[in-house]
């Protein structure tokens, strides 16, 4: 009989816990979400353990007897480790470990070190890294005796098992030095949205929860070709993209990240300048998976890290309920914020001309009715009319090309 030997990473088994501080407070779904969240991490969730209580336990999150519980859910299910759905404080997690004997982790851990495995550009690494870092220093003294000991895994991407031995001096700096390299970031981000305002590009941000499908519509629409999974966070980094309308008028379109509950204010922070990218467009799409139960959830996830960002003020936003083949209901839940919707999905493409009808008409509504009489000498400027705007009327005279068309605020101001 032949011998047979995996040389595959083991699977590390994780039991997922919260705290359930009211009735109807959400965290059922919640501590199912962090299920999620360890599959993508490459995890497997093999038990869940929710405690009623008014709050976690400063020092052990659980309390004792709950904790009890726990010790026999790990040895029934062979656990190797538990995530918590909440922030854990240093001291919560040494206790923990003392206590259980397994590794520790909790939500931030897992979605930092998802936000690691699947950044891809030099500022998305950049901010993950200052993401971690922050949360490292915040946590120094708990993670150096639960960390310093594992081999790999969940939480030990990113900065990595040596710079958790930095002290927080040297940890200080090298936060210091990735602000200032994302400084020079932001300052190149300015200047292309400078160079798109002169140009007056029209400009579309998607925002959306996590996995409602915006890389997916993003390729839709522009033959993007990003990555785009079934996954929590399956992409992180910013993707621009030119869509051309059915009248020849072009917008662009970005996607950024995705929400989620509870996102770690760390990463808010080191995501600040890509998550504000829709505080400069024109007009939001605000893709809402409408296939799932939380959906009504979601959404206020949603406008609640905008308004935190200062977004929703004077911006116009159309709701896409994306995924509308695989909802179950033929309910809509409504979106307050939103002048617009639309139903659609993104992946069979049902929806999405009339999408691109609905961006017309959005483009078309903010240009003004412009007619002006070019002498031939200055031909030239017609055809950016016809590039940024709609001709309506072309008649050639004998003292010049008269034009009657719509266009842009700033192409109507350059000869009025």
């Amino acid at each position: 009989m032949t011998e047979t030997f995996s040389t595959g990473e083991a699977v590390e088994r994780v039991i997922a816990i919260g705290i359930c501080r009211a009735e109807q407070d959400g965290t059922e779904r919640s501590v199912k979400e962090l299920g999620a969240l360890l599959l993508t991490a490459g995890a497997q969730c093999v038990g869940e353990m929710i405690q009623r209580r008014e709050g976690a336990d400063p020092a052990t999150y659980f309390g004792k007897g709950k904790l009890d519980e726990l010790k026999e859910l790990i040895a029934q299910t062979d656990a190797d480790g538990i995530a918590a759905d909440d922030e854990l404080s240093p001291a919560q997690m040494k206790n923990l470990k003392a206590s259980l004997g397994v590794k520790v982790m909790d939500r931030t851990m897992i979605i930092l070190d998802i936000f690691a495995k699947h950044a891809v550009t030099a500022e998305g690494k950049i901010q993950v890294e200052l993401a971690q870092l922050r949360y490292t220093a915040a946590h120094l003294t708990g993670l150096r005796a639960s960390l310093s000991r594992l081999g790999g895994g969940i939480g030990t991407r990113g900065p990595g098992e040596q710079k958790l031995e930095l002290d927080r001096r040297v940890i200080h700096e090298r936060i210091g030095l990735l602000k200032e390299r994302l400084k020079e970031l932001e300052r190149h981000r300015q200047v292309t949205r400078r160079a798109r305002a002169r140009a007056g590009s029209f400009v579309v941000s998607i925002v959306g929860y996590t996995n409602a499908g915006k890389s997916t519509l993003l390729n839709q629409l522009t033959n993007a070709g990003i990555l785009a999974e079934d996954q929590l966070f399956a992409t992180l980094d910013p993707t621009t993209r030119m869509l051309r309308l059915e009248g020849g008028e072009e917008l662009l379109l970005t996607d950024t990240v995705g929400f989620i509950r509870k996102l770690p204010h760390h990463l808010v922070e080191a995501f600040r300048s890509t998550l504000e990218e829709a505080k400069y467009s024109d007009l939001i799409l605000h893709v809402i998976d409408a296939s799932n139960p939380e959906a009504d959830t979601q959404m206020a996830v949603v406008y609640e890290t905008l308004r935190d960002l200062g977004v929703l003020k004077d911006r116009e936003i159309i709701a896409v309920f994306n995924k509308w083949d695989l909802a179950s209901e033929r309910r809509l839940p409504r979106d307050i914020h939103a002048s617009r919707q639309i139903k659609l999905s993104a992946k069979t493409g049902e929806g999405i001309d009339s999408l691109k009808e609905m961006l017309r008409a959005c483009l078309l509504q903010r240009r003004l009715s412009f007619e002006h009489l070019f002498p031939y000498s200055d031909a030239g400027a017609i055809s950016l009319i016809r590039k940024r705007g709609t001709i309506c009327r072309e008649e050639y005279r004998e003292d010049g090309i008269f034009i009657q068309a719509q266009v842009p605020p700033d192409l109507f101001g350059r000869w009025n």
